[in-house]
C-alpha cells in the first residue's frame, strides 16, 4: 500500500466513524435524516432547510452545506476543524441545526 493509499484509508475510516456518529446523535435527537448514498447525510429542518453532511474523498474533507453556507472540515487531532474559521465540526453542526430546527443536538 502505497502512502496516498494509506492516507486515503485512514481518512475513509476516521470520516465513516464521524458519520457514523453524527447519524446517532440525529436519532437520538428524534431529527429527520437520510442517508442517500454512502457518506452523505441530509437532515431536513423544521424550517424547511437541509443540512447535507458529505464526505469528500478527493479534498479529504468532511463538507457541511446549510443554508447559510457551506464549510470544509479538515481532520486535526482526534476531530474535524473548520478550514476557515477553526471551529470544531460537531459545534458547527449544533449551531446550525439549533438555528435552522430549534433543536439542540449534542454530538
Amino acid at each position: 500500500m502505497t502512502t496516498s493509499e494509506s492516507g486515503e484509508a485512514e481518512f475513509n475510516q476516521a470520516a465513516t466513524a464521524t458519520l457514523t456518529h453524527i447519524e446517532q446523535a440525529l436519532e437520538d435527537a428524534d431529527l429527520d435524516f437520510e442517508t442517500p448514498a454512502d457518506g452523505i447525510i441530509e437532515v431536513e429542518l423544521d424550517d424547511g432547510s437541509k443540512i447535507i453532511i458529505n464526505r469528500h474523498g478527493v479534498a479529504r474533507e468532511i463538507w457541511v452545506a446549510a443554508r447559510s453556507g457551506g464549510f470544509h472540515f479538515k481532520p486535526q487531532g482526534s476531530g474535524w476543524i473548520d478550514t476557515k474559521s477553526g471551529e470544531p465540526l460537531y459545534d458547527k453542526l449544533a449551531a446550525l441545526i439549533a438555528a435552522h430546527g430549534g433543536v439542540m443536538v449534542r454530538f
